[in-house]
């Protein structure tokens, strides 16, 4: 958003808006602009770009701010100066506020701020103080806003209420707009997201891991946690990919089963329970099994690309040298398998002369035709955890509250008369609900195998994307060999390979 290009007439200002949380009736975007066009104009100044830094906390350093740093950095271009509507939207932090106004004085650039009169010297002393005392205030201010913001954090998480953003998979419900939260509760479509990640990376973790999925999550056009959010507070998405990383956080984090959090841990209750807001996106065994899969291991490579655009890549094989094939692609031809092993230097593949190549689409569609022919009416089954009836979680879970009342004991803290009879009484619950876990039949976790009423054929045309569709191949470990023209199998474009015909053949 420019109001006019620089033009090197020393007076090409950048506008600088900030502000903490953005809401729909905010009209303090607008009155920021006003006053930035208005300070401009009264040095006879223009405004030659915005660095408008929203949902942007004050306490940032200006340096590294999304919009306003890049600029400060000289990483976007000339300008003269900067032009805020007040000190605190340039920071709310006196040595930040200092840096970047001493920052603009040693350079020789002009600092405006509205209800100011001209440009601000920090030469002169007296304007030196003044704009000190405005950064003064704005960082008390700031001190203010953060000392009730955690008394209010301290007062609701005591009363087992949410407070901050609901994680993901998760809403808040109030009764009425703009109203207090009333209870939480799990997001329709969003649980539906990412409990079908947990149930694929249980089901085979060894392929399916958090960057595929991101990967898959992104191919299918589902919002980002962080876009959902925007999209679920009536924001515009920002267009934020699905992270590895933050899948894999959602998936290992204790907040899934549904407990109000402090610092990535359960909040704890006077009983020594966690605090549980609402039921869970799945159980305690679900929940171990998880970080089971999920821990960090050395795996051997399984060739599941989730990025790769082309049906065959990490299926196809040389008939000639048994290495992959791969891609070429070209402006005046369409996308074709090749094997370039040889062209590599590979030494396992220093006979394969002539290499195969076949046009991709060509390829593609042979195998879909004899895949669908051979296995399209078969039945799918699918792997799923089941959890069992949870009780060897929960006696795991009771043993590890009664062993850490024990220790809290022998430390010393339940020494006063008061404190003593709590903790014998308590003490007592857990044994005797641990007795009585211990008498019930256990069912323990473990995977299971269930027929999905689905046929290959189905989930082949019902697959998203091409992808999807190499899994489905990947999990039927079919292999298409392919011979070069002169071979002696030249009849036959290539020779494909499937398991057995077992019913439980699939995923």
């Amino acid at each position: 958003m420019i109001e006019r290009p620089y033009d090197g007439c020393g007076k090409c200002l950048l506008g600088v808006r900030r502000l903490s949380r953005m809401k729909l009736a905010t009209t303090s975007p607008e009155r920021q602009r006003a006053d930035v066009l208005a300070v401009a104009a009264s040095v006879g100044g223009h405004v030659v770009g915005w660095a408008d830094d929203w949902e942007v906390s004050g306490a940032t350093d200006p340096m590294t701010r999304p919009k306003l740093g890049p600029w400060l950095r000289d990483e976007r271009g000339p300008y003269d100066g900067l032009a805020a509507a007040a000190v605190d939207r340039l920071g709310r932090n006196v040595v930040d506020c200092l840096n970047t106004g001493y920052k603009m004085r040693d350079e020789g650039k002009l600092l405006l701020t509205y209800g100011h009169d001209g440009p601000w010297d920090l030469n002169d002393p007296v304007d030196e103080n003044r704009f000190t005392m405005d950064a003064w205030g704005a960082q008390m201010e700031l001190r203010a806003i953060q000392r009730r913001n955690r008394d209010t954090t301290v007062k609701t998480r005591a009363a087992g209420r949410p407070k901050g953003k609901p994680s993901y998979g998760f809403q808040y419900v109030r009764l009425v707009m703009g109203g207090k939260i009333d209870h939480v509760a799990l997001h329709p479509h969003a649980s539906a997201v990412i409990r079908d990640v947990a149930r694929r990376v249980l089901a085979d973790p060894e392929r399916i891991t958090p960057s595929g999925e991101a990967a898959r999550l992104n191919r299918a056009g589902e919002l980002s946690p962080a876009d959902h959010l925007a999209v679920m507070y009536g924001k515009r998405a920002a267009g934020n990919p699905w992270q590895p990383t933050s899948l894999k956080n959602i998936l290992l984090s204790e907040a899934a089963l549904g407990y109000l959090m402090h610092r990535k841990r359960p909040v704890i209750d006077q009983d020594g329970n966690p605090v549980r807001l609402c039921e869970g996106l799945w159980d305690r065994s679900t929940h171990e099994a998880l970080k089971r899969s999920l821990e960090a291991r050395d795996t051997p490579f399984k060739g599941r690309h989730s990025g790769r655009e082309y049906l065959l890549t990490e299926v196809a094989l040389c008939g000639l040298c048994g290495n992959r094939l791969y891609t070429q692609t070209s402006a005046d031809a369409p996308p074709r398998y090749t094997c370039t092993a040889r062209n590599k230097g590979w030494l396992s593949a220093q006979h394969c002369r002539p290499a195969p190549l076949i046009w991709a689409e060509k390829l593609d569609a042979y195998v879909e035709e004899w895949f669908l022919r051979e296995f399209g009416d078969g039945l799918i089954y699918e792997t799923v955890f089941d959890p069992g009836n949870g009780i060897p979680e929960r006696i795991a879970e009771v043993r590890a509250m009664r062993e850490r009342l024990r220790a809290d004991r022998e430390a010393g803290i339940y020494d006063a008369a008061d404190d003593a009879e709590w903790y014998r009484e308590r003490y007592g619950t857990l044994s005797s609900e641990l007795a009585s876990l211990e008498r019930e039949p256990q069912r323990a976790p473990g995977m299971v195998r269930r027929p999905t009423g689905e046929t290959v054929a189905d989930r082949w045309r019902n697959a998203p994307d091409v992808q999807a569709r190499k899994e489905i191949l990947m999990d039927f470990r079919v292999r298409v060999t392919l011979f070069p023209a002169s071979h002696p199998v030249r009849h036959v474009a290539g020779v494909m390979h499937g398991p057995d015909r077992d019913p439980d053949a699939t995923r």
